[in-house]
C-alpha cells in the first residue's frame, strides 16, 4: 500500500505513476477509514460544533476527492480499457458510501443541533448557507424515507452512476470507431490546409498514407464547413450524427437508446419517492429557479422572440443555396453554405482569422484581461508531473502570494473525451491546522494541435471557448471563501454556475479584448481594424439560428424529465419541440440525443436550460463594464468581490443584486445576440 500514490502525501497528483491497479485498493482503504472516522466523531459525545462536525468532514471528502479526482480525470483525458475497469469498479463502491452518509440519522442529528445550536448564531453567512445545504441535501437524500425505500434510494443512484459511465464509455468508443481513410486528396477539395494537415497526422499516428478524417470535433467541424464534396458531408454527418445509436454505419453497436430510456424511469421514481411530481421539480429544488414553470415560461418566451429571427435567417440561407444550385438544404449543408454566405456577406472566413489567434498570443491576451481586472499575476510554472506532454501548468498569484493552480490540456487527441470543461482538482478550504489549501483546477478543450509548420491555431469559436471556461476556472480560483461547502462553484446553483464562464466570453468581441487576444502567428500583426469590423458586423450572423437549436436542446432536456410518465418516448419528446421551436428539421434517422452527454452522463440533466438562464445575468453583468469600460479595474474588481470571491456563500441573487445594483433584465441577452427589435430587419 505504502507505494500506491493515492494514498501518498502530495501537493500535486503523480499522475504518471497512476496505475489502473492502484484504483481500486485506494479506494477501500480510503473508504473504511471514512466510515471508521464518522463512526468515532459521531460517538465521541460531544455537542456538535464547527471543528468537530463540520471541518473534519470536510476533511475526510477532501481526501477522498484527491484520491478519487485524478482517477476521473485520467479516465476522461487518456481512458484505456483496464483504466476504466478500474474506475467503474469504484462506481458503485461511491455511490454506496455516498447514500449511506445521506442517509446517516446521528450524522444528520449532529448536523441539525449544530444548526440549532448558540455557536450557530455567531457563524458567517457562508457558514449559515453551508449548513442550510447540508440539511436540503440530507432531505433529498432520502433521511426522512422507511428504511426499504431508503434501500431502493441508493440502488436507484448506484445503478444511475452505472449507467451514466456506461453511456459517456459508448460515445467515447462510439467516436472512435468510425473513421474514414481518404487517398485521392481531390476528394477533401475545399478544406482548409490546416484541416488537411490534421487528417494527415491522423492517417500518420495510424500508419497510413494519404488522410483520416475521424469524429474528433476538429475533423468533424472541418468536414461540415468546408468539404466541397456533398456526399462526404453527408456521410460524415450520418456517422456523426448517429453514434451510439440504433442507425448509422454502426446501428445497434454501442447503442444508448435503453440507457436513456433506463436513466429516465430510475430519475422519475426518484424524483416520486423524494415526494417530488417530477425529475424536473427534484433538479428545481437546488436551482436559482423557483418552479419548473417559471424555466418552462422563460424558454419558451425567449424560443417565441427568437424563431422570427431564426425563420429569417434559414429563408436567407436556402435562397442562397438555391443561387448556386442546392435547391434541398439538409442538415449537412447548412455548415457549409453558412460559411460560404458569411464569407460573401462580410467578406471574412473562420480559417482567415485563425492565422491571427495562435494559441500562445491568445493565453497571453487572456491573461492580461484577468490580470488587469481583477489584480492577479500569473505565471508558468515547469515542473511538474502530467498525463501528457501537451499539458501546462499555470500559477495565479496576488501581490507576490499564491492563490491557486490550473492544469491546461487544449488539443484534441484519442482516447480523450469530446468537448471541453473545467473541473476542480482541489477545493479551497482551511483545514484543522489552520493552514489554507489553495484550489487547483483544470481545464480541458478539444482544439486543432500544432502541425509541423504552424503553431496550434485557434478558431474564434475555440478562442471563446477557452474564455468559458476560464471564467469557470477563476470562479473555482478567486473563491475567498474558507469553508470547503461554499468556496469556488461548491454551493452555487447550477443555472447560476455559467454566470462567470459565459460573462469571460464577452472580451472575445470587445476591440480592447481582441488587441490583446489577436497577433498573426507569421507577422504578430494584432488583427486589422478591417478585419475586426467585419468580425463585429458578422457576430450576429445566424444568432436566431443558434437561439432556436440551444432552446430546442433546453427544453427537450427539461420537457423529457417534466412528462417522463406520460409514456412517450425520447425521440417522441424531442420531435414535439421541434415541430414548436425548430426551424430546420435534421433528418428521420438523427440520433442527436443518444450523444447528449451533458444531459445523460453529465450534470445538466432538467438543467441544460442554465445556459440559457444565466446568459441573461451574464449579459446584465456585462451590461455595467459597457457602461464604466470593459478593462475598468474597479468594475472588475467589484465583479470578483462579489460574484467571483463568494463561491456559494449566499443565493446567486443576491450576489447579483450587490454586483449589478438591481435584479437582471434580458434586455442585454436580447440586445447582444441581435434579437432585439431595433435588430429586426
Amino acid at each position: 500500500m505504502q507505494d500506491n500514490p493515492l494514498l501518498q502525501d502530495f501537493d500535486l497528483p503523480h499522475y504518471s505513476a497512476i496505475r489502473p491497479e492502484h484504483i481500486e485498493p485506494a479506494i477501500d482503504t480510503i473508504l473504511a477509514e471514512s466510515r471508521a472516522a464518522i463512526k468515532q466523531l459521531l460517538n465521541s459525545g460531544l455537542q456538535p460544533t464547527w471543528s468537530n462536525l463540520v471541518l473534519p468532514m470536510d476533511e475526510l471528502g477532501a481526501r477522498l476527492g484527491e484520491a478519487w479526482g485524478p482517477v476521473s480525470h485520467l479516465n476522461s483525458v487518456c481512458n484505456s480499457p483496464e483504466l476504466r475497469e478500474a474506475y467503474e469498479a469504484c462506481l458503485p463502491k461511491l455511490s454506496e458510501f455516498w447514500t449511506e452518509l445521506g442517509q446517516n440519522r446521528a450524522l444528520f442529528e449532529a448536523y441539525q443541533a449544530l444548526a440549532k445550536s448558540p455557536e450557530a448564531e455567531q457563524f458567517s453567512t457562508a457558514q449559515k448557507t453551508i449548513l442550510e445545504n447540508e440539511l436540503r441535501d440530507f432531505r433529498l437524500s432520502g433521511i426522512d424515507l422507511p428504511a426499504e425505500q431508503q434501500q431502493r434510494y441508493g440502488e436507484i443512484q448506484k445503478r444511475l452512476s452505472e449507467l451514466s459511465s456506461t453511456f459517456s464509455n459508448n460515445l467515447l468508443d462510439a467516436t472512435q470507431a468510425w473513421t474514414k481513410h481518404i487517398t485521392n486528396e481531390q476528394d477533401l477539395a475545399g478544406l482548409t490546409d490546416s484541416a488537411k494537415a490534421q487528417m494527415a497526422q491522423a492517417a500518420k499516428d495510424k500508419a497510413l498514407d494519404g488522410w483520416l478524417i475521424t469524429l474528433e470535433f476538429p475533423s468533424y467541424y472541418a468536414v461540415m464547413t468546408y468539404a466541397d464534396d456533398r456526399n462526404l458531408r453527408e456521410e460524415v454527418y450520418r456517422a456523426y450524427s448517429t453514434r451510439a445509436s440504433d442507425q448509422g454505419p454502426h446501428a445497434g453497436q454501442l447503442d444508448n437508446s435503453p440507457i436513456m430510456e433506463e436513466i429516465l424511469d430510475l430519475r422519475a421514481e426518484l424524483a416520486q419517492l423524494l415526494g417530488f411530481n417530477n425529475y424536473s421539480e427534484l433538479s428545481i429544488s437546488t436551482k436559482m429557479a423557483e418552479s419548473t414553470e417559471q424555466v418552462l415560461t422563460f424558454l419558451n418566451d425567449l424560443a417565441q422572440r427568437s424563431k422570427p429571427f431564426a425563420e429569417q435567417d434559414l429563408t436567407e440561407l436556402k435562397a442562397f443555396a438555391t443561387e448556386l444550385g442546392v435547391n434541398d438544404l439538409n442538415s449537412w449543408d447548412l455548415g457549409y453554405y453558412s460559411e460560404k454566405l458569411r464569407e460573401q456577406r462580410y467578406n471574412i472566413s473562420e480559417e482567415a482569422l485563425r492565422a491571427y489567434f495562435p494559441i500562445d498570443k491568445v493565453l497571453s491576451g487572456l491573461f492580461s484581461i484577468v490580470e488587469k481586472l481583477y489584480g492577479i499575476q500569473i505565471t508558468e510554472l515547469s515542473d511538474f508531473d502530467s498525463w501528457h506532454p501537451d499539458v501546462r501548468l499555470f500559477e495565479i498569484s496576488e501581490n507576490g502570494q499564491p492563490v491557486g493552480r490550473f492544469f491546461f490540456d487544449l488539443y484534441a487527441r484519442s482516447h480523450k473525451r469530446g468537448g471541453a470543461w473545467m473541473d476542480g482538482a482541489r477545493d479551497q478550504y482551511r483545514d484543522s491546522t489552520g493552514t489554507l489549501i489553495k484550489p487547483i483546477a483544470y481545464l480541458v478543450c478539444n482544439f486543432t494541435p500544432a502541425s509541423q509548420d504552424k503553431p496550434a491555431l485557434l478558431t474564434h469559436d475555440e478562442v471563446t471557448t477557452l474564455f468559458h471556461e476560464f471564467g469557470h476556472g477563476l470562479h473555482h480560483m478567486l473563491t475567498r471563501i474558507e469553508y470547503a461547502g461554499a468556496s469556488g462553484i461548491n454551493g452555487v446553483a447550477w443555472d447560476a454556475v455559467e454566470l462567470p464562464s459565459q460573462f469571460m466570453e464577452n472580451w472575445c468581441w470587445e476591440p480592447e479584448g481582441l488587441a490583446l487576444i489577436s497577433g498573426h502567428y507569421e507577422s504578430q500583426e494584432v488583427l486589422p481594424k478591417e478585419l475586426l469590423d467585419k468580425m463585429l458586423a458578422a457576430r450576429n450572423f445566424q444568432s436566431g439560428l443558434m437561439m432556436v437549436r440551444q432552446l430546442e436542446f433546453s427544453l427537450f432536456d427539461f420537457e423529457l424529465h417534466c412528462n417522463h410518465s406520460d409514456g412517450r418516448k425520447v425521440l417522441d419528446v424531442l420531435d414535439s419541440v421541434r415541430e414548436r421551436v425548430a426551424v430546420m428539421v435534421p433528418p428521420r434517422w438523427n440520433r442527436f440525443a443518444n450523444s447528449f452527454a451533458h444531459i445523460f452522463a453529465g450534470g445538466y440533466a432538467a438543467g441544460y436550460y442554465s445556459y440559457k438562464w444565466a446568459e441573461v445575468l451574464s449579459a446584465d453583468a456585462f451590461s455595467r463594464f459597457e457602461e464604466e469600460g470593459v478593462l475598468n479595474p474597479t468594475t472588475g474588481r467589484a465583479f470578483r468581490d462579489s460574484i467571483l470571491a463568494k463561491g456559494g456563500s449566499q443565493s446567486p441573487m443576491q450576489l447579483f443584486v450587490e454586483f449589478r445594483g438591481r435584479e437582471p433584465e434580458i434586455d442585454a441577452l436580447l440586445r447582444h445576440s441581435g434579437l432585439s427589435s431595433e435588430h429586426a430587419a
